[in-house]
C-alpha cells in the first residue's frame, strides 16, 4: 500500500470531493450568502499553494516517516507487539485525538489563531472550506503530525488510512448538505457530521470554540467542548468571523497576508470577549 499512497489518496480525494459537491447541489442545508465561483476559486487556489508547499518541503511525507520509524524501532507501537488490525485501529484513534488537541491549540494560542483565522474567515461553509488553511498552518500541522508519528510509531498502513479518513471527514463535515435530524443524531455518535461541525464556524465565540473534532466526535463529548446546536439554528446562524463580513474583501493575497496584518481579536480560548 505505501508505494501506491499518492494514487490512493488522490483517488479518494477527488471521489469524495465530487460526491460532496453533487450532494450540495441536490440537497443543500443553507442558502449561500457569497459568490460560490469566487469562493471556490480562492479556496482551491489555496489548496494548490498548500499542495505545492508540502511537496517542496516534505517530499517523504508522513508515510515515509512511519516507514523510517518502523525500521528504527521508534515509537510506542513499534515497541509493543500487537495484531495488525488492533495496531491500525489504535493508531488511527490516537492520531485523531492528536488532531483534536492540535485544533484546540490553534484556538487557544493567539499566534496560532492568527493563522487559523484564514479557515474561519470563510463567510459560507461548504466542501472547499475543509481545505482552506493558511500555508504556514499546514506546515506547522505537518510538523506536529511528524512528532506524533515518531512518538506513537504507527504503521505506514495506519497512517495512510488515517490521512484518507481525515481528508474525507474534513470534506464531509464542512459540506453544505442536508441530513435529516433523526439520522444526524445517530451518525454523530460515531462521526462528526456537517450539522455538528457547522456550529464550530459560527461567528459567536463560544460556538466557535466548540466541536473541535474532525473525524471522531468522542473527544468533544469527553472533554466538555461539545455543543449540540447553534443558538440561532442552522438556517439563521452567521458563518465566519465578526471582523471579516465582506466576501469581496477576502481576496487571495489578503487571505495569505491576514495572519500578519490583523489582530487575533477576542476569539482565542484564553481571551475574554470584548
Amino acid at each position: 500500500m505505501p508505494e501506491n499512497e499518492t494514487a490512493i489518496r488522490l483517488g479518494f480525494f477527488f471521489g469524495i470531493f465530487a460526491v460532496m459537491a453533487c450532494w450540495e447541489l441536490i440537497a443543500p442545508c443553507r442558502r449561500l450568502t457569497a459568490s460560490k465561483a469566487r469562493r471556490w476559486t480562492r479556496n482551491l487556489l489555496i489548496v494548490a499553494i498548500n499542495t505545492l508547499t508540502v511537496r517542496l518541503l516534505f517530499p517523504a511525507a508522513a508515510v515515509g516517516l512511519a516507514l523510517v520509524a518502523a525500521q528504527q524501532g521508534w515509537g510506542l507501537l513499534n515497541i509493543i507487539a500487537l495484531p495488525q488490525g488492533l495496531e491500525v485501529f489504535l493508531a488511527v484513534v490516537a492520531l485523531d485525538f492528536a488532531i483534536y488537541l492540535q485544533h484546540v491549540l490553534f484556538h487557544a494560542i493567539p499566534a496560532l489563531w492568527r493563522l487559523h483565522m484564514v479557515h474561519h474567515s470563510d463567510v459560507d461553509i461548504d466542501v472547499t472550506t475543509g481545505a482552506r488553511f493558511h500555508p504556514v498552518e499546514i506546515v506547522l500541522s505537518i510538523l506536529i503530525k511528524f512528532a506524533v508519528i515518531l512518538a506513537l510509531g504507527p504503521s505506514a498502513t495506519a497512517v495512510i488510512i488515517f490521512e484518507i479518513l481525515l481528508n474525507g471527514a474534513a470534506m464531509f463535515n464542512h459540506s453544505n448538505i442536508r441530513i435529516p435530524p433523526r439520522i444526524d443524531r445517530i451518525l454523530r455518535l460515531f462521526i462528526v457530521t456537517p450539522d455538528m461541525h457547522r456550529v464550530h464556524h459560527s461567528v459567536i465565540k463560544d460556538e466557535t470554540n466548540s466541536n473541535f473534532g474532525f473525524n471522531l466526535p468522542w473527544w468533544d463529548r469527553l472533554l466538555g467542548t461539545y455543543r449540540d446546536q447553534p443558538r440561532l439554528g442552522h438556517q439563521h446562524m452567521e458563518i465566519g468571523l465578526h471582523s471579516f463580513r465582506d466576501p469581496d474583501w477576502l481576496t487571495l493575497p489578503r487571505l495569505l497576508a491576514l495572519p500578519f496584518t490583523h489582530d487575533a481579536r477576542d476569539y482565542p480560548l484564553n481571551r475574554e470577549s470584548e
